[in-house]
């Protein structure tokens, strides 16, 4: 009879419990996910199997509610934030057109050291518009006077010149030569008489040897360097190299100032061609910057116009030879224009006159009478107080 009694009452149960259910039901799904995908959940998985089959799969959760994992005694971390994705890089300009140089372009052959390299850049960048002008850069980095076992320029002058067939010259060297020369056998220390005697020869003797070509020579000054010793022996090879350049009918190209203070001291920072402060020479105080190859180019751009002509202009079609200085010579002297040519006695100015203006009438003197004395007190009396008397 209990038995039979307790199979009865079993079956009402469920609805109670499922009561319960329902009411844990909602209390616990805003813990794990909002009100919408509750409701999604219900839908995909049933009320039923979502009461009593377990906990949702992972995969069932929204994104950015997903549970993480945390480490052994560490607390849970909050979800990262997505990176943005990187923006993507301004594309790079087009490089500018190469200009296409003239068959008959005039062409200017850079010679010289480590110095002279930075000139050839400065020039290629200063004329990279003009087809009628070609440089050619022949430099050699370590090289100088002093050291002709390593790189002898007065043998190897003569046969780039018979390659290159320049119409200009352009030198600049001597930075790599503060170094003993052997003078009869012995070794002279830099700037003793004797090194100072053999140096101007071989110098002399590479200017010489482009004066005998018949070509115009452009000798680029050497600037001044941080180390004042190193300075000191810079200004006296540009008053060799000037001398030897001069000698020959050649042009000295004097840079100094563009690289010193107003008080005459080297400078890592000053103005460039166009004024503006940048950076001129590097942190060892001896190389050249991109600013200040330019620079020294717009010193020699200078001199190489008054050579080359018409072929330094800009976007030319057509090169005339005619139009251009011949090659070898040198820019001429403006004329002197402090003369006053003749004039006719019978030009128009006379009026119909027979003599200049100012002439003497006819038996007057040409001397003039001589003025009166001048008298005490008079506004052209001169004479100090002293000299008359006592007041």
């Amino acid at each position: 009879m209990a038995r039979t009694q307790r199979r009865q009452t079993r079956p009402g149960w469920r609805p109670a419990l499922a009561v319960l259910a329902m009411a844990l039901l909602v209390t616990a799904l805003p813990s794990f996910c909002d009100s919408a995908s509750a409701q999604e959940l219900i839908r995909r998985r049933g009320l039923f199997d979502m009461l009593f089959g377990g906990p949702p799969p992972r995969e069932a959760l929204p994104p950015a509610r997903q549970p993480q994992r945390a480490a052994p005694g560490r607390p849970p971390q909050a979800p990262a934030a997505r990176r943005a994705p990187p923006a993507a890089a301004a594309p790079a300009p087009p490089p500018a057109p190469t200009v296409e140089k003239l068959d008959n372009a005039r062409v200017v052959l850079v010679v010289g050291d480590f110095l002279a390299a930075g000139l050839a850049e400065g020039l290629m960048a200063a004329y990279a518009d003009a087809p009628g002008v070609r440089i050619v850069d022949r430099t050699n980095g370590s090289s100088g006077f002093v050291r002709d076992d390593f790189y002898h320029w007065n043998a190897a002058i003569g046969p780039i010149l018979e390659e290159v067939e320049p119409d200009v010259v352009v030198v600049m060297i001597g930075s790599n030569d503060r170094q003993p020369l052997v003078v009869a056998g012995r070794r002279e220390s830099p700037q003793s008489g004797p090194w100072v005697e053999e140096y101007t020869r071989r110098v002399n003797a590479f200017a010489e040897t482009i004066g005998e070509e018949g070509l115009p020579l452009v000798w680029t000054g050497l600037p001044p360097f941080k180390s004042s010793s190193m300075s000191s022996d810079m200004l006296a090879f540009n008053d060799i190299h000037s001398r030897a350049a001069e000698a020959v009918g050649g042009t000295f190209v004097d840079i100094w100032e563009g690289f010193v203070d107003e008080n005459g001291a080297f400078v890592f920072t000053g103005p460039d061609m166009n004024g503006q402060p940048v950076r001129l020479r590097g942190s060892d105080g001896i190389n050249l910057t991109r600013p200040a190859k330019r620079k020294i180019a717009f010193y020699v751009e200078k001199p190489l116009a008054k050579l080359l002509g018409a072929a330094v202009e800009p976007g030319i079609e057509r090169l005339d030879p005619d139009s251009l200085t011949a090659p070898g010579l040198a820019p001429q002297e403006p004329a002197d224009r402090s003369r006053t040519h003749p004039v006719s006695l019978a030009g128009p100015e006379l009026d119909g006159g027979a003599a200049l203006l100012g002439a003497l009438p006819p038996g007057e003197s040409a001397e003039r009478p001589q003025p009166e004395a001048p008298k005490p007190g008079r506004a052209d009396d001169f004479l100090l107080q002293d000299d008359v008397g006592p007041r």
